[in-house]
């Protein structure tokens, strides 16, 4: 009989791990204990992943809210700071703000609006049309905003975040306006050294204001880009992508240095598996919920690590297309075979632009696996953060 199982993914439990622990050995013995307890088969092209947190985690990359502070207080000058298009989120940025509070005399902080850019609403875009504002266009200051739309609460946290990103700067010392755009530009009205908080749109924000005449344009990827007084730093993404940890720290986004990681545990587990097995670093999934509108991906990218098997995109054909077309007079095993035969004469170029392509996923191969592991490991107490998965690679001929 056919194999009946096609793409298999499975939460491994591991223990809870600490900072120096030795992840590489981790990550191999979870998959061993696997093989042992579970009758887990290692098949070649099967690929291990591990949360982003747990990396971070074992490499003791941490940040305080004074080293935040120190660093943006060298970097923009420690007086009136424009704070612009942060993400609503106690766990993504509260704790950044906290710091940046701390480095500042005062902070104007710029909301964009309906949403942030991951899809957390400040309001409906439905009230906006009521009350005839134009999103891309109108400046709003905290009291119009009040007059306007009153004292909205996040649908799923319950959180009035003008207040709460208000009162959490106050507490750390600092004078806070609020004002509502979606220009970047518009801050320059109040204050000509900006922090860019925004996590994909960060280059082009950065572009307009340096050409607009802007004294000082640092964005979230430029704090902690180096260690300060001995904290953890990341390179390439700096504050970007990092998570509350306690009240006073924050725990970085892996960095580059995470390659060797993955380079590392697919040779042990080639050793003791004797099967070539591909090992990325996973973050947010980057898929949108359809009820909150939150668009998964606070992350910078999905993936900072990730073994070479995995680069590139799917080269897939369409079943029901091929089904319903090439083949739309056959049934039964006849279908079977016809389909079969047509995936086995795919020589491994491109099929963009293809027909009997068009509707399968046009995204990196990366990007897909770490959405279904970031379903499959959640964010809470499963304590599954590696992710084993099977028969990704495989197609309908694979038996």
């Amino acid at each position: 009989m056919s194999r009946v199982y096609g793409t298999v993914s499975m939460g491994l439990r591991a223990p809870i791990i600490r900072k120096g622990d030795d992840l590489a050995q981790i990550v191999t013995d979870t998959v061993v204990e696997a093989m042992k307890v579970e009758g887990l088969e290692p098949r070649d092209r099967d690929v291990v992943c591990m949360t982003e947190a747990i990396v971070a985690r074992a490499q003791g990359n941490y940040a305080s809210v004074d080293n935040i502070a120190t660093d943006v207080r060298k970097k923009l000058g420690g007086e009136t700071v424009g704070v612009i298009f942060p993400i609503l989120s106690r766990n993504r940025f509260a704790i950044c703000l906290r710091g940046i509070a701390k480095g500042c005399k005062k902070i104007v902080l710029m909301l964009s609006y309906p949403s942030d850019e991951v899809g957390n609403h400040l309001i409906d875009i439905d009230l906006v049309d009521e009350k005839g504002i134009n999103p891309y266009t109108d400046v709003l200051t905290e009291k119009e905003w009040r007059e306007l739309f009153g004292y909205s609460k996040h649908t799923f946290t319950g959180v009035d975040y003008v207040e709460y990103y208000s009162d959490l700067i106050r507490e750390c010392g600092a004078d806070v306006e609020v004002i509502f755009a979606n220009d970047c530009r518009a801050i320059l009205k109040y204050t000509d050294n900006v922090l860019c908080c925004d996590v994909h749109t960060r280059a082009r924000t950065k572009r307009l204001l340096k050409k607009a005449g802007a004294t000082r344009v640092v964005g979230l990827d430029e704090i902690l880009n180096e260690p300060v007084d001995g904290s953890g730093c990341n390179a390439r993404y700096g504050l970007l992508g990092s998570n509350k940890a306690t009240e006073d720290t924050v725990k970085l986004f892996p960095g580059e240095e995470c390659q060797k990681l993955v380079e590392d545990i697919q040779e042990r587990l080639l050793n003791v598996t004797g099967k070539h097995i591909e090992v990325m670093v996973y973050g947010d999934g980057a898929f949108k919920d359809p009820v909150g509108k939150i668009w998964e991906l606070a992350d910078p990218v999905v993936s900072p690590a990730y073994t070479v098997g995995l680069e590139g995109t799917p080269n897939e054909l369409k079943l029901k297309y091929l089904a319903d077309n090439d083949f739309a007079g056959l049934s039964g095993k006849d279908l079977q075979l016809a389909i079969k035969s047509r995936i086995m004469d795919k020589d491994g170029s491109s099929l963009v632009g293809n027909m009997a392509a068009q509707g399968t996923t046009p995204r990196r191969l990366t990007d897909l696996i770490g959405s279904l592991c970031d379903l499959t490991s959640g964010s809470g107490d499963k304590g599954t953060p590696i992710v084993y998965i099977q028969g990704y690679f495989d197609n309908y001929t694979n038996e």
